[in-house]
């Protein structure tokens, strides 16, 4: 995390207004015209009761669990449930499960963020007599708008938002003041709706109304940006969320109030069919404006969104929770990512769930339900951090325990309803958890059978099948990338490569290794020659937007050895040699598949073949390193978890031949 982040400061609160609140931020759009849809009658009980109800989840929710404690269990800087999974792994096997979970949960109701963030704002323009006609919710035109923004939005991913990003900051400071300033003025109208404050009106609605404990379910909406505003912690530091949080949580309660207080002081009978308090409470004169500012503020929401699910899958592929995917970085800022299959994914999903709701009342009807497992998944991995990484009194992490399995617990049953609804996700949610089980689970098998050795104890043998003529030299030059962190180690499957079935002769056998680090353009190597000539280990240390195009990189290398007078790259045999041509050089990747002599149970069989199944749709090794398939060679190797046994072969003697008489 850059060391600015750790300070408070103007510039980092601004940036984490246009970062981490975008989702939470644009809430007021939605929320209370939600709970007076779903909760029938307009009267005051209900105005009074709603809004005690956010206050209160607001608080406990979003400060206490995430602002005040969760925003403690940063990684290195870093934040996210996969961050909180690498702190407390090692206290238990299957804390991987709620890890899995939460950032499924997470990743599929994300796509519905910015289909429902931007149609509420386009809805607004209804309100202004010149669109009436053409702006109706629900109908072509919005489609087309809300459409057409969010392809904008997916399509200009691929360049970074490095330009634009310097733009949220201001324009989210402006939606905060705007819709600050509109509550305060109907707020300074009737007073009164200050005793929303006291949570004995969320109470009496929660036990009196008929649909009480049921309107749990939208009053949840108001606080889905928390989980994602852990995620983000490493983009903008602690101690700035938690400064910014105080102005963003008294605008945000300031336009509540004031919605409420408009809603109060309607004439009775009042129809409020299809209207939303928010834009109500908007002068006339300023609807445009305010609709323009509002479209702008929640495209900044759907683009924390996009870049959250990024750096989740990012962070995925590295804890080996997910394929390796091509994943490109637009600007030199390490946190900015983009991963082209995830970006289109999303961006049909989001176009999809648009054709799908049509508006955005129907799409907060089933919003939701999977934030709510997410937060659960994160409550669970929280107690384990609480109790064993900070080492809290037992009596406190209890309590802390039971309040959030309460109060989660409450929003998951309220938001269950939701799942006919949105039967829509639950392929996409269900892909998203099933490839990331099965990936965590087969490399688990996998890792079983990855065994590292002493390398040095291996190059007498080296040495003496690159001496034996009688065996076929397979090439000059042979080059394998290992895994080996340690550069006197290697994998024992890359020894069973060389020696086993043909071996491989080679005069010179080449061991690459590589480390990514956290600057942008760090191209480092060093060269480890274990046996002059013959055993060379090189370690590159790439930066991460450095494309790790190890064919390109290593002729560099071989190159500046040559200079160096290191070694000498001119052809061994003898008909070549004398006209000085170069050597030649073969790479050799292993990649493994499911042998047949295996006996599983259903669960490991299951397991693998899925395995083997996604991976066939993920990045090439070959491609993941730029090699060159003319000099390449992919070595299919098998896996054998548990090979056949207790085979009951039998052997007979042949019958004896029959005399047959002609």
């Amino acid at each position: 995390m850059n060391p600015h982040l750790k300070k408070v400061t103007f510039a980092g609160l601004l940036i984490t207004l246009g970062i981490i609140f975008g989702d939470i931020g644009t809430s007021p759009l939605y929320v209370f015209q939600t709970l007076l849809h779903e909760g029938g009658k307009v009267d005051a009980p209900l105005v009074l009761g709603s809004i005690s109800c956010i206050f209160w989840t607001l608080t406990l929710q979003t400060t206490f669990k995430y602002i005040v404690i969760t925003l403690q269990a940063d990684n290195r800087g870093e934040g996210g449930i996969f961050s909180l999974y690498a702190l407390v792994r090692r206290y238990g096997k299957w804390l991987a499960i709620p890890a899995i979970v939460g950032a499924g949960t997470l990743l599929a109701d994300g796509i519905i963020t910015p289909p429902i963030s931007v149609t509420s704002a386009i809805e607004g323009l209804n309100l202004v007599p010149a669109f009436a006609k053409d702006i109706v919710p629900g109908n072509a035109v919005v489609l087309i708008i809300v459409i057409s923004i969010m392809l904008l939005l997916f399509f200009f991913q691929q360049f970074g938002t490095k330009v634009v990003g310097s733009a949220f900051g201001p324009v989210m400071a402006i939606w905060f003041l705007m819709i600050a300033y509109l509550g305060s003025v109907q707020l300074a109208g009737d007073l009164s709706i200050l005793r929303a404050l006291n949570p004995y009106y969320g109470a009496r609605l929660l036990v009196d109304h008929p649909s009480g404990f049921w309107l749990l379910g939208a009053v949840f909406l108001c606080t889905t940006g928390a989980e994602a505003l852990y995620s983000d912690l490493g983009h903008c530091g602690r101690k700035n969320i938690q400064v910014s949080w105080i102005f963003v949580k008294t605008a945000l309660m300031l336009n509540y109030l004031g919605q409420g207080a408009w809603v109060l002081t309607r004439p009775q009978g009042y129809n409020f069919e299809g209207v939303n308090p928010f834009f109500e409470i908007v002068p006339h004169f300023f609807l445009i404006p305010s609709v323009v500012i509002a479209t702008l503020a929640t495209i900044i929401a759907s683009q924390a969104l996009i870049s959250g699910s990024f750096t989740l899958i990012s962070e995925a592929v590295s804890m080996n929770f997910w394929p390796r995917i091509t994943i490109k970085y637009p600007s030199n800022i390490r946190g900015q990512i983009y991963i082209p299959s995830i970006n289109w994914i999303l961006c049909i999903g989001c176009i999809l769930v648009s054709l799908y709701f049509r508006t955005s009342e129907h799409m907060t009807a089933a919003y939701g339900f999977s934030i709510t497992i997410a937060m659960l998944m994160t409550t669970i991995l929280m107690y384990y951090f609480m109790r064993y990484v900070k080492h809290w009194p037992v009596w406190l992490v209890t309590i802390i325990l039971c309040v959030f399995l309460c109060v989660e617990s409450a929003f998951f049953v309220a938001n269950a309803v939701k799942i006919v609804k949105r039967l829509f996700f639950l392929v996409f949610e269900f892909g998203l958890i099933f490839t990331m089980y099965i990936w965590y689970k087969a490399r688990k098998i996998n890792n079983r059978f990855l065994h590292f050795i002493d390398l040095k104890d291996q190059i007498p043998m080296l040495n003496a099948l690159s001496a034996d003529e009688s065996v076929p030299k397979y090439s000059t030059h042979l080059i394998y990338l290992t895994k080996a962190n340690n550069s006197k180690q290697i994998e024992q499957k890359i020894i069973y490569s060389i020696m086993s079935r043909m071996p491989k002769r080679a005069d010179t056998y080449w061991f690459v290794h590589i480390e990514q680090t956290d600057e942008p353009y760090t191209m480092e190597y060093s060269v480890d020659e274990l046996e002059k000539g013959k055993v060379i280990r090189v370690e590159f240390r790439l930066g991460f937007r450095i494309q790790p195009r190890v064919n390109v990189l290593f002729r560099h290398v071989v190159e500046d050895m040559v200079k160096r007078k290191e070694i000498d790259i001119t052809s061994k045999y003898k008909s070549l040699s004398q006209y000085h041509l170069a050597a030649d050089f073969r790479f050799v990747i292993m990649e493994k598949f499911l042998s047949y002599n295996n006996l599983f149970n259903a669960s490991e069989s299951f397991i693998l073949n899925s395995y083997f199944a996604i991976k066939k749709l993920a990045q090439s090794e070959a491609k993941a390193f730029g090699l060159d398939t003319s000099e390449t060679r992919i070595e299919k190797i098998p896996l054998v978890v548990k090979p056949v046994s207790n085979i009951n072969l039998k052997r007979i003697e042949p019958d004896t031949p029959v005399m047959r008489v002609h």
